[in-house]
């Protein structure tokens, strides 16, 4: 009789177990996910031979948790840091960060012919940023042969750069480290100057460009791009996202080039014009999402500074590895102005038109960035003498999961990793709560009276 009973605890508990696990918020399931995998790859970062310089905790840490947001800043050389069983680490930890753990889960599930439950849809939906449990299977599919596809294409073209240079086995590991790396938006190189060595070389300033641009416009952009042919057909987020995109690029490229052109700390020091347009084409593109840099970024014009911290703020696309408030988000903010002092209340773009409830997602998503972002700065200014906008320039990188810095990481003290370790994974996984509550409809019980408030 004891047998019994104990099987009849032991799956009571159970039970007990996936009731309370069922009423967990899927974000947080999937940060908890995150930060096992930071703590999984601080640990393998740890086992002997994995780094070639003495590696404390602190610095397994940050790495990890560097690679795991795909952000890229380091206190650790990579190549010459870490063996190539660490490299290979952090290329994995890179690679799970950017696409999310919830999409390995379901195509492991999916190939070993397992049923993917509707607790696992959830958790994927969040994961993936969408809004309908619908077709998300096949944006699963999708997803998987564009990363392989594209990273295959990125490493092919790279390593006819890398290999004639460094020989075939550095050559392919290099021009795969560095598709994978741009992809995934991640900055993260194998090379302590980052990619300032090829800064006039047209195919590297071509490929990685085209690799963490196409990794930044999200999944379902590229989905509705292949399966829909002209533009009135594609939706209206692939619209925004792609537009705003070419705006930002349009804005950004050429603004570089005006203020940093005769800096000879920055555009100054290369020889040529052709040099210099591939330069600052280049560092327009890689701030709001992947973090590499051709130029030294410590040299740069306190405007040019600027600038790059608001692109790194607005970031990539939804369901994308970039990170950022998103395009979406800014197009969305800037449309809400326009209507606003056109007095019309309702939002229009591309013959659809938006609802007040998406204008106060967006308000919600940038003042939550605006406050993490300010108390962010607040803080690690309080722990360091260093330069404000170092070091502000720092907490918005970490933020927008970009990776530039102008020098500073390696200064950090413990309190000023901290900051960064956090700003990193809030603003890796921070959208995915924040997209959770906003999706969440809570019907109000008590209807108030309209009041008045002066604003202005």
């Amino acid at each position: 009789m004891r047998a019994p009973s104990l099987l009849r605890g032991l799956f009571g508990r159970g039970a007990l177990r996936r009731g309370l696990l069922r009423r967990v918020p899927p974000p947080a399931v999937l940060a908890l996910l995150y930060a096992g995998l930071i703590c999984a790859g601080a640990l393998l970062l740890k086992l002997p031979g994995a780094a070639l310089v003495p590696l404390g905790w602190g610095d397994a840490v940050f790495t990890a948790t560097s690679a795991v947001t795909v952000t890229g800043l380091a206190v650790v050389d990579t190549g010459s840091g870490f063996s190539l069983f660490g490299q290979a680490v952090i290329l994995l930890l890179i690679q799970l960060g950017g696409l999310g753990l919830m999409t390995f889960a379901v195509l492991i599930l999916s190939m070993l012919g397992r049923r993917v439950g509707f607790t696992h849809h959830i958790y994927l939906r969040e994961d993936l940023n969408q809004t309908s449990l619908h077709d998300l299977l096949r944006l699963v599919r999708v997803i998987l042969r564009v990363v392989l596809g594209v990273e295959l294409a990125g490493a092919a073209l790279l390593a006819l750069v890398f290999v004639p240079e460094f020989g075939w086995g550095p050559g392919l590991w290099d021009a795969l480290f560095h598709a994978v790396s741009a992809f995934n938006n991640a900055g993260f190189a194998l090379f302590p100057d980052s990619l300032s060595a090829w800064v006039a070389d047209p195919l590297i300033n071509l490929v990685i460009p085209a690799l963490f641009i196409v990794g930044g416009l999200g999944y379902t952009v590229l989905s509705d791009l292949a399966q829909t042919r002209g533009w009135h057909r594609l939706t209206l987020h692939s619209k925004i996202m792609l537009a705003g995109s070419a705006a930002l690029i349009l804005w950004s490229v050429p603004s570089f080039a005006l203020i940093e052109w005769t800096n000879p700390e920055t555009l100054g020091a290369i020889d040529g014009t052709g040099g210099r347009l591939l330069a600052s084409w280049f560092q327009a593109v890689t701030t709001r999402t992947a973090g590499f840099n051709t130029v030294e970024i410590s040299g740069l014009h306190d405007g040019t500074a600027l600038m790059m911290m608001c692109l790194m703020v607005i970031g990539g696309g939804s369901t994308s590895t970039a990170g950022g408030i998103k395009v979406t988000t800014f197009v969305v903010l800037l449309i809400a102005m326009v209507s606003f002092f056109r007095r019309r209340m309702t939002l229009t773009l591309f013959g659809r038109s938006l609802g007040n409830e998406e204008v106060m997602k967006v308000l919600a998503l940038a003042m939550v960035s605006v406050l993490v972002v300010m108390t962010g700065i607040f803080v690690i200014l309080t722990s360091h003498d260093g330069d404000f906008l170092d070091l502000s320039f720092e907490v918005v990188s970490a933020f927008g999961t970009v990776g530039l810095t102008r020098g500073t990481t390696g200064e950090l003290d413990t309190l000023g990793r901290i900051v960064v370790m956090a700003m990193m994974f809030i603003g890796r996984v921070g959208p995915l709560t924040l997209g959770f509550f906003l999706a969440t409809r809570i019907p109000p019980r008590i209807r108030y009276p309209a009041g008045r408030v002066h604003l202005g």
